[in-house]
Formats: C-alpha cells, sequence, structure tokens
C-alpha cells in the first residue's frame, strides 16, 4: 500500500488509483485523489504544491463529502486545476480561484461526413486556411464584428443570440452544456472586461488554446460511438477556448473586491488566493452572475468558430456535414442535484480544469444521449491522441460527477522553451502527418507533448475508475495555435 507523508500530513492509499489524505487542522473534509501511483508522482514533483493546494480547498465553509483532486492535477491559482469541490447552499461559499480565470473555458467536438482519405495530402492546405479565417493569440480581433449593444446581448442570451442571427442551429444548442446559457447580467461584468470582448467573439486567443481537425483513431465502445455519431477514420473538429480577456479581466477584478470586502477572510486564509465569499453576499452574488455571462460569451465564442469552420469546410469539401457533438465548460461553478450523506440535495459544484462526466439518465444530458450517458472531450496535448468518454457509472459517487479536462501540465511554460526547440518539434510532428500552425514559435515549444503528462494514463485511470469510459480516441491532422 502506497503512503507518503511530508509535514503533518499523509496520502495513503486506499484503493486502486484511490489515494487519501486525512482531515488535519481546519480542514472540514478529507482530499480524495484519484490518481495512478506514476500520476501522483508527478504531482509531487510540484513540491507538494498541488496536494497542499487540495488541501487548503477542504477548509472552505460547508464543503461537502471531500475535495477531489483528478488524475490530470497540477498546481493552479488558489485551487489545484483538475480540482473538484461541491458546498452546501445555505452553510457555503463562492471561490473566484475554484473556477480559474478563463471562465467557462471549455471544449467542444464537431463532427463530419468526411473521412481522413478527403484530407490526406490537404492538411496543410486546411490549416493555413483555418489560420486565416479564425483569429489566433492575444488579442487578434474576433471572426464576428460586434459593438458593445451586441457584446450585452450575447453576454445575456449566449447561444440563443447565435442561433436567432443565423450563427447556430437549434440543434447546435441542444448538443451544449446547459443549451449554451446561463442566467448572467451583463451590468456586473466590469466595464474594462466588457471592452476587451467587444472585438474577441470567435477567437482562439493563445496558451493551450486549439483548433484542430482530427480523425478517430479507435473505437472503444461501438453502441456509445453510434450514439455520438462517430466512427472511425472519420474527420471530426476540436475546439478548446474559452472566454478570452473578458473572462480574465472579469476574474481579475472580481478577486481584488473579494479581497476588499472581505479582508478578514483573507487574514484567516493559508492562500490568499483561495479568498472567498458567502454565498448570499452580495459581491459574491454580483461575481456568480458576472461568471455566468462570460460563460455565455465563451458558448457564443466556440460558437462563432464553428460557424466558422462550417464555412471553410464548404469551401473546400463538396457540401459536407458538420454538426456539433458535444460542448463541455471546464471553469464553471454551477447548481446541480448529488447524493450526500444518502440524501439528494443541491449543492454549488466548483470544476476548475476538470469536466462533467454525468452517466445515462441524468436530465441535464440530452435526450439524445441520455441512455448511454453525456459526450466527455478531453484534448491531449499537440501532437497526441484526444479523446471521447461517457459519463461513468460511479462518477456521481467518487467526483460529483467530474472527470479530468486533458493531461495536465507536467512542465513549466519556461521549461519547456528551455527544454523543446521549435525546428526540431516541426519535423517531429511533421514526421507523423500532423500540420501545425501557430502564430510564434514559443507557442510551440510551451505546448510540446513533453511538456504534459501521458494523456492515455489519464485516460485509462479516468476509465478503470468508472468515472469516464473509453468511447473514441482521436489523432490530430491539423492543428492551429496562438
Amino acid at each position: 500500500m502506497y503512503r507518503y507523508r511530508w509535514s503533518s500530513m499523509e496520502v495513503t492509499e486506499i484503493a486502486e488509483n484511490v489515494y487519501e489524505i486525512g482531515r488535519r487542522g481546519e480542514m472540514q473534509v478529507p482530499v480524495r485523489v484519484y490518481a495512478s501511483e506514476p500520476l501522483l508522482e508527478k504531482m509531487l514533483e510540484e513540491g507538494e504544491l498541488t496536494l497542499e493546494q487540495a488541501s487548503n480547498v477542504a477548509i472552505l465553509p460547508g464543503i461537502q463529502k471531500f475535495s477531489v483532486l483528478l488524475p490530470d492535477g497540477h498546481q493552479g491559482y488558489g485551487f489545484p486545476i483538475g480540482g473538484v469541490a461541491a458546498v452546501d447552499l445555505d452553510e457555503g461559499v463562492i471561490s473566484p480561484g475554484g473556477i480559474g480565470f478563463d471562465l467557462n473555458c471549455g471544449v467542444r467536438v464537431l463532427r463530419t461526413d468526411l473521412s481522413y482519405e478527403d484530407v490526406e495530402g490537404r492538411e496543410a492546405e486546411l490549416g493555413d486556411f483555418l489560420y486565416r479565417l479564425i483569429p489566433v493569440g492575444l488579442g487578434k480581433g474576433g471572426y464576428l464584428d460586434i459593438d458593445h449593444a451586441t457584446l450585452k446581448d450575447i453576454l445575456e442570451r449566449g447561444m440563443e443570440w447565435m442561433l436567432e442571427n443565423g450563427y447556430a442551429t437549434a440543434a447546435d444548442l441542444d448538443h451544449c452544456e446547459e443549451n449554451g446559457r446561463l442566467e448572467g447580467d451583463s451590468n456586473v461584468v466590469p466595464p474594462e472586461a466588457r471592452k476587451r470582448g467587444v472585438n474577441q467573439v470567435g477567437s482562439l486567443g493563445s496558451g493551450n488554446h486549439f483548433l484542430e481537425v482530427q480523425r478517430v483513431a479507435e473505437i472503444y465502445d461501438r453502441e456509445t460511438a453510434a450514439a455520438y455519431g462517430l466512427e472511425e477514420d472519420q474527420i471530426v473538429v476540436m475546439i478548446h477556448s474559452g472566454s478570452r480577456g473578458l473572462g480574465h479581466q472579469t476574474c481579475t477584478e472580481y478577486l481584488r473586491r473579494f479581497e476588499r470586502e472581505h479582508p478578514e477572510i483573507v487574514r484567516a486564509l493559508p492562500d490568499r488566493q483561495l479568498v472567498y465569499a458567502p454565498l448570499g453576499d452580495p459581491v459574491a452574488e454580483r461575481y456568480r452572475k458576472a461568471m455566468y455571462a462570460a460563460a455565455n460569451f465563451a458558448w457564443a465564442n466556440r460558437q462563432a468558430m464553428t460557424h466558422a469552420v462550417r464555412t471553410i469546410f464548404d469551401e473546400l469539401f463538396d457540401d459536407p456535414t458538420v454538426e456539433l457533438v458535444y460542448d463541455v465548460c471546464h471553469n464553471i461553478a454551477k447548481e446541480e442535484r448529488h447524493e450526500i450523506d444518502g440524501k439528494e440535495k443541491t449543492v454549488l459544484v466548483h470544476r476548475k480544469g476538470a469536466t462533467r462526466a454525468f452517466p445515462a439518465g441524468r436530465p441535464e444530458i440530452p435526450e439524445a444521449y441520455r441512455d448511454v450517458g453525456q459526450p466527455v472531450l478531453i484534448p491531449g496535448s499537440m501532437g497526441t491522441s484526444s479523446y471521447v468518454l461517457s459519463g461513468g457509472d460511479r462518477s456521481l459517487e467518487l467526483t460529483f460527477g467530474s472527470t479530468a479536462h486533458g493531461a495536465g501540465r507536467a512542465m513549466s511554460r519556461t521549461q519547456a522553451k528551455k527544454t523543446y526547440g521549435p525546428d526540431e518539434l516541426q519535423r517531429s510532428l511533421r514526421s507523423q502527418h500532423v500540420y501545425v500552425k501557430a502564430c510564434s514559435r514559443g507557442t510551440l515549444t510551451e505546448e510540446a507533448p513533453g511538456a504534459y503528462k501521458d494523456v492515455d494514463e489519464v485516460i485509462r485511470v479516468s476509465d478503470a475508475l468508472g468515472i469516464g469510459t473509453k468511447v473514441a480516441r482521436m489523432r490530430p491532422v491539423a492543428n492551429i495555435k496562438g
């Protein structure tokens, strides 16, 4: 049995791929770490900061059952990335650090009726066309040209605005988490955030965000894959982006407001980045409505890029079908029903770098998928496999219906730049028939596959635990990045 000690903390293996850090000090609940031993060792290489952050989360007032750390967990701001926490609505709190700066950063997958044979040899043409039409990098404008009045509508209506204005179909809304809209209020989004967002609807951004054309390389569960409309050798498109500068500015300003309005909470915390406010507190409720408005912006942003993809594929191919499989959030806090101590109750679930993974039967899942479970979309790092899972049967029991959101970084961006050269990396990718177009050589090296953990191992653990069941594996064909 695995056991690791440092300071006053002990990590104990309690089942295969399940570790626990027991309550100590002000912790209200234990920490549950879901990982294999190699993945746990990767977390420990960060100097225990990831596990310390998960333990700090366990002190939050009203937290239920345990603080969750998922297989791709690594150090974040306040909360670890790959962290999940559910809090009681009467006694609980909301913490911006438990959601992240890129509000509703998320992933969507589009399926097509094209096969790999249709695009083989045209990878560069396709990648260059996508790169020309979809803005990438810091700033850089958006695919849609909108004014402040339109931005207000998007912040409050999300995908509904996109549908009414011809940029989405009704099926797109049906296949989006929350149908692409939460009850946001544009009036509580900071003015500087709105200013940053007005020219960024339909843009990728920078860092680990990407748009990737992929081919389905392997099917694990044919029945579920058929329900999702996936088959071997099919071309799909994965889009990973969020709320851009608008979301980042919103989180930044509300963090400062929380600190100003609750200095007594800041003083009592082991890490001020964990700052929170009680649910019902005026600043907490303003933040929640601003977060939901930014989430609506993020859905509209990914939908605008979907419209661009459809335009490009229509230009390059013979009347192809491009349909949304699903769109999932990674950074969000929402009210959900969960079983706590044998009773159903509504809690606020913080997910930071975590994907909702509801099993079959949950009413939140689109009707077309309700018998097989929610699609769970997990990107790998550039040049490695990405996956579609279905919500696992044990996800509600173990993780409040959640699983990993990617491979998880194993190396800082600075370290990656020192380790990998862009020319060598491009040659390696081209040798695998992967075309990558990025606006800077630095982005290539920061996002090198070796800078991330082994996504195959993250998926294996999710599948073995029953929190996310393998459905399909995809390989990259053409990738654009900021």
